[in-house]
């Protein structure tokens, strides 16, 4: 059987499967279920072209992984053939541990346990399943591998990940302050004291990678009508999961009933490897199954939320850069346990606070370097003559109060009585 297949990529055109084991890790059951599993969860909400999937980034960060590669070995970077391989698997295989719904519902059916921890145990898997031949891909996804440069492609403040997710979310939401020159940032790439660096010449398309990150998050990924929408998801499975625990009945796959009717901790999903497998087994349609006989189940709380959920009526959101008032929070949750018939004790299902941070450039996670001319190297922050450059490295952070719209318009008008009175 011929496996030197090409396959044609929206963003990049023709991308191919550069070897007989990428293709098969490909076919695997475990990598297929990507194609099921939305890669910015409840993004087409907002923005209706975000339908794509974990399945085509990680085909993506394979492809932008394959010419990081020939890059650095063009610049007599000494790479052999089975690094090369490990380091496209590594890539390939980086989100295999997400679940449904990507990032929204991480800590929701296994709480504790991270989608890259997730990936390691199923990586592990693989690997048994296939004599051994991940092994080096383990090494440089986990960053014990000798070539510290090798996992900084994998995971990093400017790997292959980010590359591709910027890139293609951009594309398919059509928000073109995301767009980066991805090609531009790889052409510069270069290993100085066995880590990643970018030569000088690159430093703007590094400040343009940068401010693009930031703008994405507060308008693609933390736009308030997103955030609405991921934790009126979380609030339906918390609900199925209460109701569950009290004997009720709720209709979902044999998959995700195993999460909904066992409160699996992280100890218990590291040491019994049934959860795994049933881990393995879920994605996005598990869910939306559940949520949709939800809207006619008997229980009104249950109910109301999927329906809400279906129909998208989701939760309005005022963001703001400080805690909403104890004494307003209150207020709407009165006004919910009067519109909904429901307990003071099922009121955080419908209003409820959070708060969300972000950072362009974190430091904690590892510097992205530039190598000048005269042979130094510094950190982006200080090669750069962009003065606010390092204003991303500070966390912003923003608070929100949630709930139905219907309770936004209620309270509007209690504001306009109590003014006239």
């Amino acid at each position: 059987m011929n496996k030197k297949k090409i396959i044609n990529d929206p963003v990049y055109g023709f991308v191919s499967i550069p070897s007989d084991l990428v293709f098969d890790l490909i076919q695997h059951p475990y990598f297929q279920r990507l194609r099921y599993i939305k890669q910015v969860s409840l993004t087409h909400l907002v923005y209706p072209g975000a339908l794509h999937t974990r399945f085509q980034h990680a085909l993506g960060a394979m492809h932008l992984m394959c010419l990081a590669l020939e890059t650095l070995k063009s610049k007599d970077i000494t790479i052999s053939l089975e690094e090369e391989e490990a380091a496209i698997i590594a890539i390939l295989l980086h989100d295999i541990g997400h679940g449904p719904f990507s990032h929204s519902l991480e800590h929701t059916l296994v709480q504790g346990v991270s989608h890259e921890h997730i990936s390691s145990l199923i990586m592990k898997e693989i690997n048994d399943s296939f004599g051994g031949r991940l092994a080096m891909a383990i090494e440089i996804f986990k960053g014990s591998y000798p070539k510290r440069f090798l996992h900084q492609l994998v995971a990093s403040q400017l790997d292959t990940d980010r590359m591709d997710y910027l890139n293609r979310d951009s594309f398919f939401t059509g928000v073109s302050e995301g767009v980066i020159s991805f090609d531009r940032i790889i052409k510069m790439l270069h290993v100085a004291n066995n880590g990643l660096v970018v030569e000088q010449k690159g430093i703007y398309s590094i400040e343009k990678f940068l401010i693009a990150r930031r703008l994405m998050y507060w308008q693609v990924y933390l736009h308030k009508t997103v955030l609405s929408a991921e934790q009126l998801l979380i609030k339906i499975l918390q609900r199925a999961k209460e109701l569950a625990n009290k004997g009720q009945h709720i209709f979902a796959t044999a998959a995700l009933a195993h999460f909904i009717y066992n409160e699996v901790t992280k100890a218990d999903f590291l040491k019994d490897k049934e959860h795994l497998k049933w881990f393995t087994l879920l994605d996005d349609t598990d869910i939306l199954a559940t949520i949709k006989m939800g809207v006619r189940h008997d229980d009104v709380v249950l109910s109301k939320l999927c329906d809400q959920f279906m129909s998208r009526k989701l939760y309005h959101v005022e963001l703001s850069n400080e805690m909403p008032a104890e004494k307003r929070i209150e207020a709407v949750r009165e006004c919910a346990i009067r519109r909904f018939g429901i307990t003071a004790a099922e009121a955080h299902y419908f209003v409820f606070t959070l708060a969300v941070e972000n950072s362009a450039y974190d430091l904690s996670e590892g510097n992205i370097h530039i190598l000048m001319k005269d042979g130094t190297i510094k950190d982006i922050t200080m090669a750069s003559d962009l003065s606010n450059l390092e204003m991303l490295a500070k966390k912003v952070k923003k608070y929100m109060i949630a709930y139905p719209k219907e309770l936004h318009e209620l309270l509007s008008v209690q504001d306009i009585d109590r003014q006239r009175n």
